[in-house]
C-alpha cells in the first residue's frame, strides 16, 4: 500500500540525500551486483583507444592517468550515486593526436586546466544552471543523438577495419579469424545481445514490486521465459567479454609476461611554458569548450534525469566536478576528463544502476595503476579493438536512443537537424548553435505580433485560421 512506502528525503541542489550516509546509499542496491559490475566496464570502448593513442603518440604517462582516474570514478560515484563516467576530453585528444607535430603532455595538461577553469566558474556562479534551463530539449536530444551516432559509426570502424591508434586511421579490412577477427568481434555482439536483450528487460526484471502477484498472473510459458531472461540478465556479459579481451593480449603476445614491471611511475608536476598555455588554449581547449557544457554538462544531466528520474543530479554539481577534477590532476599530467553522456549511456546499458558500478570501475584502475603502472599500456597494446568496438556499439546505440521522446513533428525537425549538421560539420557546437537558431526560428513564425517596427500596428496574425480551421482573411 501507498501508506508502507519509504518516504523519500528531500534533496540538495548539488548532492542527494545529505541526511543519508553513503554507504547506506550505495550498498543499497535495485539490481544484483554482478549487473554493477557488467556495468562498469560499459564506457571502456571509448576509454581505451583514446588513452592508449595518448600514450604511444604523445607519451602520456599512463600510471598517472590511471590512479587519478580511479580517484574520480570512486569519488563521483559515492557523491552523485549514479554510474557517472569519467571519460577523456575527446576535443584535446582529437587536437593531440592530429596535430603535426603531435601536442606534447604540457600543451595537453594547459588545454585540460583551461578547460576545466572555464566549466568550474560557469557552475560557480550559477550561468551553467540558466543554460541548462533555456536550452530547448530538442537541441539537446539532437547532440545526443549526433553523439551516440558517431559512437556507433566509430564502433563499426573498430569491428570491421584494422586500427592503428598511433597514427589514428583505419586499415585493412579485418580477418575473418584470429585473435582479433571478425568472428571473435561478432560472437562477443551475440553474447551481449543474447544477455542483455534491448537494455529494458534487465530494469523491469529486477525492479521492486509484486514480482510474486505478477508471475502468479502469468501462464507457465511466460514464467519460464521470464525466468529465463532473469538467468540472461544477471550474466555480467560485458565483463565476461572485458575479461576475455585481456586474456586474448596474452595469447596474442606471450612476450608481455617478460616486459611488465611492477609498480607506479613517479608522479611530478608538469613544467609549463608560455607557449605551452597559448598552443594548448587555442588548438584544444577552444573547440573542447563547448564539447564540454553540452555534453559533459548538460547532456549528461539531461540523460540522468531519464535514467534515474528519482535522483537528482545538479548542472551545478556536474560542472564544478569537471572542473575539480582536472584543475587537480592536469598538474601531475594525468589526462584531461570529464563526465560524458555516452559514458552513462554504456554503463546503464550493461546494468550499472548506482555509483558502486564505478566504484568498481575506480577500485580496478588504482590496482592496475599501483601494480603495473604504465606496463599496462603494454597490455592494452594487445587488445582486440573489434571487442572494443563491440562495447562501444552499445554504448552508442543506448545514447542515441535517448532521443525517442520527441512526441511532435516539430521537435523532431529541430533534432534531427541540430544532429546532422553535428554528424556532418564534425562540431556538436555547430549543430547545436544551428539548432538554437532553428528552433527560435520556428517559435516566432508561431508568435501573434501586435506592432511592428515603426508607429504603425500591423495586427498580423502567425495563423490565418482561428480555432476551428476556418479560413479568416485579414482585415484591411
Amino acid at each position: 500500500m501507498e501508506e508502507e512506502q519509504q518516504p523519500t528525503i528531500p534533496t540538495t541542489p548539488l548532492l542527494h540525500h545529505p541526511t543519508t550516509r553513503w554507504h547506506h546509499r550505495v550498498l543499497r542496491l535495485k539490481t544484483p551486483l554482478s549487473s554493477e559490475l557488467a556495468g562498469s566496464v560499459g564506457d571502456l570502448g571509448t576509454f581505451i583507444p583514446i588513452v592508449l593513442s595518448l600514450t604511444l603518440v604523445s607519451h602520456l604517462d599512463l600510471s598517472t592517468t590511471l590512479l587519478f582516474t580511479s580517484l574520480y570514478n570512486i569519488t563521483t560515484g559515492l557523491l552523485f550515486d549514479i554510474p557517472m563516467p569519467v571519460q577523456p576530453m575527446k576535443s584535446i585528444a582529437a587536437a593531440a593526436l592530429s596535430s603535426s607535430p603531435p601536442l606534447t603532455v604540457p600543451q595537453i595538461s594547459a588545454a585540460g586546466i583551461s578547460t576545466a577553469a572555464v566549466l568550474f566558474l560557469l557552475g560557480a556562479t550559477g550561468l551553467m544552471s540558466f543554460l541548462y534551463r533555456f536550452i530547448p530539449l530538442p537541441v539537446v536530444r539532437g547532440v545526443q543523438l549526433s553523439q551516440g551516432l558517431s559512437f556507433a559509426f566509430t564502433a563499426v570502424k573498430y569491428i570491421q577495419f584494422n586500427q592503428d591508434f598511433a597514427k589514428g586511421k583505419s586499415g585493412s579490412t579485418r580477418s575473418w579469424l584470429g585473435l582479433d577477427g571478425l568472428v571473435i568481434a561478432s560472437l562477443s555482439l551475440l553474447f551481449l545481445i543474447v544477455c542483455t536483450g534491448s537494455g529494458d528487460a534487465q530494469a523491469s526484471l529486477h525492479a521492486s514490486g509484486d514480482t510474486e502477484d505478477i508471475e502468479q498472473s502469468q501462464s507457465q510459458s511466460q514464467r519460464r521465459v521470464r525466468k529465463r531472461l532473469r538467468v540472461l540478465s544477471a550474466i555480467p556479459a560485458a565483463l565476461i567479454v572485458f575479461l576475455i579481451g585481456i586474456i586474448v593480449c596474452f595469447i596474442r603476445d606471450p612476450s608481455i609476461f617478460k616486459d611488465l614491471k611492477l609498480g607506479p611511475s613517479k608522479i611530478q608536476l608538469v613544467k609549463f611554458t608560455w607557449e605551452d598555455w597559448k598552443v594548448g588554449f587555442v588548438r584544444a581547449a577552444i573547440p573542447q569548450i563547448p564539447l564540454s557544457i553540452l555534453n559533459s554538462v548538460i547532456a549528461v544531466c539531461k540523460l540522468s534525469g531519464d535514467l534515474f528520474p528519482e535522483k537528482e543530479v545538479s548542472v551545478t554539481a556536474v560542472s564544478m566536478s569537471v572542473g575539480v577534477m582536472n584543475l587537480v590532476g592536469c598538474w601531475f599530467g594525468a589526462m584531461p576528463v570529464c563526465h560524458g553522456a555516452g559514458g552513462l549511456a554504456g554503463q546503464y546499458r550493461f546494468g550499472g544502476r548506482s555509483g558502486l558500478s564505478v566504484v568498481f570501475l575506480g577500485v580496478g584502475k588504482l590496482v592496475l595503476g599501483l601494480v603495473l603502472g604504465n606496463s599496462f599500456g603494454r597490455i592494452l597494446g594487445q587488445f582486440p579493438i573489434g571487442i572494443l568496438g563491440v562495447l562501444l556499439l552499445f554504448a552508442g546505440i543506448e545514447l542515441a536512443m535517448a532521443s525517442r521522446d520527441m512526441n511532435t513533428k516539430e521537435e523532431s525537425f529541430v533534432m534531427l537537424v541540430c544532429a546532422a549538421v553535428s554528424l556532418t560539420g564534425s562540431s556538436a557546437a555547430l549543430g547545436f548553435g544551428c539548432g538554437i537558431v532553428l528552433f527560435l526560428l520556428l517559435k516566432m513564425r508561431q508568435m501573434e505580433w501586435t506592432s511592428c517596427v515603426g508607429f504603425s500596428e500591423c495586427n498580423s496574425k502567425s495563423s490565418l485560421h482561428d480555432e476551428a480551421g476556418q479560413f479568416q482573411p485579414l482585415e484591411a
